[in-house]
Parts: structure tokens; sequence; C-alpha cells
């Protein structure tokens, strides 16, 4: 009946959330009001980390890529399901150490690392860096000196392959802003470089083909291509590379019409094509570390919001418009993302009308999704849309100066706040 196995109807037709009533959460905490299931979470952890560990005989290590959703308690919970997570600013860094993550487990990466980032990084030791270019490369050697520190890293590369999603959530494609092409010898200059500087050490590579990937074959592709480059690296450079990191992107479902990539069978081949690679080539196996980020939160993630007034326009389309908007879910604009959504207290009742799901900004295309199939809507009634886990809260605006959404954990039948609902004074705090 709905996208994932965590939401259902109560027996007053309400929908629920974990076994947990989303009106009464919405009461408790008030709208627009983002709600996360943990025991989806963990779940969604385990099952990467179980069909990671059952084919890769190397270590492995899947790192939850923290943009798609970052707060203290979200690094409190990879703690626990002893993920690894990669973080992509100070901001997110400072966060997950804030949170009592383990530093070791933290990569970082980000195209235009500040002096401040990786000074940060540095002095904090954290796990590994990925490097996205030469001059970020110089600095962090003689930031790492300064402080006498060796730092692990490794090198991004752009293996070429195009996932086939929407151009702007394509990052493995050569003309990227993204890492060290193949071609014309740069990625090998890098690790030529890394192997001269004194205060990093290589550990490994890393790739990134793109986001919502839901077909095997770009990942298979992509760890063809760097599995190549690791025999030239080893024949040209006499380095052996310890670590593979093939990036996240795995896709999931938004609409109950979607496919979905089948994350075990997706590893299982894999895996199996780099060990076939690193027979054939003479190489040893490297470890093997992925990057799921909306495939660990997105379906775990619902935004309730109050409905507020509703325009029919010339009898072919009816706006309803909701407490919310392109501030707490700016996907739609961006990128035409499709989502379903149902009327929380209406759940139980057939779909009967197409609206346009608009926002309360100040812009004419400030909509959540059009001609959405719903109940017969009504002022005050709780919509919900689905699939907002990742991406919305991470990309909050306060445009219009709307304030952000609080952000509710649900685990086991009980809900508690993970990030207060801002306030006005909040909103104000750094003006002068």
């Amino acid at each position: 009946m709905y996208i994932s196995e965590n939401f259902s109807n109560d027996e007053e037709g309400n929908l629920t959330i974990s076994g947990v009533n989303t009106l009464d959460i919405a009461k408790k905490f008030k709208t627009p009001l983002y709600v996360m299931d943990v025991n989806l979470i963990r779940k969604n952890c385990r099952k990467f980390k179980g069909a990671l560990e059952k084919y890769c005989e190397t270590n492995s290590f899947v790192c939850y890529a923290s943009k798609a959703f970052s707060c203290k308690k979200i690094y409190e919970i990879m703690k626990e399901e002893k993920m690894c997570v990669d973080v992509v600013s100070l901001g997110e860094l400072f966060t997950a150490i804030s949170a009592g993550f383990p530093k070791e487990k933290i990569y970082f990466h980000g195209n235009n690392k500040t002096e401040e980032e990786l000074e940060f990084a540095v002095k904090n030791e954290i796990g590994k860096i990925v490097v996205d270019n030469l001059s970020e490369l110089k600095k962090l050697n003689e930031i790492a000196e300064k402080n006498n520190v060796v730092m692990k890293i490794l090198l991004r590369i752009k293996p070429g392959v195009d996932a086939h999603v929407h151009e702007y959530v394509t990052t493995g494609k050569i003309d990227s802003k993204f890492g060290f092409t193949i071609e014309e010898n740069e990625a090998l200059g890098a690790v030529k470089l890394a192997k001269e500087l004194k205060n990093v050490k290589l550990e490994g590579l890393h790739c990134h083909i793109g986001s919502q990937i839901l077909e095997i074959k770009p990942f298979l592709l992509a760890a063809e291509v760097m599995m190549k480059f690791i025999k030239k690296i080893k024949d040209e450079c006499e380095i052996e590379i310890n670590e593979l990191n093939l990036g996240g992107g795995f896709g999931v479902k938004y609409l109950k019409t979607d496919s979905f990539l089948d994350v075990d069978e997706c590893l299982k081949n894999v895996i199996s094509l780099i060990k076939q690679k690193s027979n054939e080539f003479n190489l040893k196996m490297p470890s093997i570390a992925i990057e799921p980020g909306r495939a660990i939160v997105a379906q775990a993630g619902i935004t309730l919001y109050t409905i507020g007034s509703i325009k029919q326009i010339l009898k072919e389309k009816t706006y309803i418009s909701v407490d919310g908007g392109m501030t707490d879910n700016p996907r739609y604009i961006l990128y035409k993302s499709l989502y379903e959504a149902t009327i929380a207290n209406k759940a139980a009742e057939k779909k009967v009308k197409k609206y346009s799901i608009a926002g309360k900004c100040c812009e004419s295309g400030d909509l959540i999704g059009e001609n959405v199939l719903l109940q017969e809507a009504e002022e005050k009634d709780i919509l919900a849309v689905f699939a907002t886990g990742a991406y919305n809260y991470s990309m909050f605006s306060n445009y219009n100066r709307n304030l952000c959404p609080a952000v509710v954990f649900v685990e086991d039948g009980k809900c508690s706040i993970a990030v207060k609902r801002q306030t006005l004074e909040d909103l104000i705090r750094n003006d002068v």
C-alpha cells in the first residue's frame, strides 16, 4: 500500500509511522514537521553492512553519506550501528565530532576544502581525507607537516561513467567539478605527487558516479575502470592500492511505481568483478568501501504539513497550500522530483482528486508536487509527504524568513526531538 513497510493505517484509518499515529505526532510537535523512523534507518544500515560483509573477504567499510541528513542524533545512531561516515563540510565534521562519533571512522570529502577545514580535520586526526585536486593535495601536506601528522588520503577519480540520472546529480563524468580525470594522466600525476609528499599517505582511490542510480551496470563499469587504473598505478608507480571506495548513489523508491536497486545483488556482482580483475591483473584484493546516504534515510522520513487554503482554477486545476514548501523541500523546484503523499487523517479513504501542492513562499514556483492524487482535501487536514528523509532537512533554507521545522525521531513506539524547531529568536540571533 505504501512505498515502504514502516507505514500503515490504524483502526481509525489514520496514517501511522512505525506504529505511531502521525496525527498525534503533528498535534504534539506542530507542523511543518520532519519525522524519521529510526528502526528503518538501523535496518538499512544493517542491510548494507550485511551484504558487503557477505561478499567481501577483505576489510569493508559502509560510510553513511551524511550530507543526506545530518544532525547529532544521526551520528549517534551511526556510531551505535558501527558505521563509518563521510562529511563534506566543516559544519558536518564538527557536528559528527560533537556527537562523539569516532574520528578515525570519518571520511572528509569536498571539491574546495578551505584551509580552515583542512586544519580542523588534521588537528582532530580524522580517518581519511578524500583529496579532490592538486592544490588541495599540496595544501594538505603543508598543514599536516606543520602539525607533525601523516594524513591518510584517498584520491577522488572520475571514472567517466554516465549513470543515466539527472545532470545535476551526475558526478562521475569527465565534465564534472569533482576529482581527477584518468585521461591525459592527470590522476596518475596526482598519485606520483602523493608518493613524493612526506606528510600524506595514499591509502586508496575513491569514485562516485551519481545519485539515485537504479541499475547495476553503471556500478560495474565504474569498478572495472577503477581496477584498470589500480593496475596502471602498480605498473607505473610500484604502489599497491589498499582501498577502493566506490561511493554511493544507490537508488530508492519515491513512488510505488518506481523500480528499485537490489543492494544485495548489486554488491554481489560488483565485488565479484573486483575479485576477478584482482586475479586477472595480479593485484591484491583491495578493501571495499561504499557510501550510501539517501538509501539509508530517504524512505525512513516523512514531512507532515497542515493544509490551509484551497483554490480551484478554471475547473482544471486545484491548489492546496500547506504551511511549508520549497524552504523545507526544494527538490521539486530543483529536479522536478516526484513524491507520493496522502492525507494522514483520511489515509484509509480512496484517493479521488488530483491537486497541486503549493508552499507558502512568495514564489509562483513554490510547489512540492503537481497533479498529485489525494483524498478529498479540506482545510486543517494533515498532509504527509513520503520519502523525505534525504535532502529535505539538509537543504532547508530560511527564504522569506520562514523557520526551520523540528525533526522528530520515532523508535520502538516512542517519539523524541532530534532537532528543535527554530524560533524567531534563533532567526535574528546573528543580526546586528
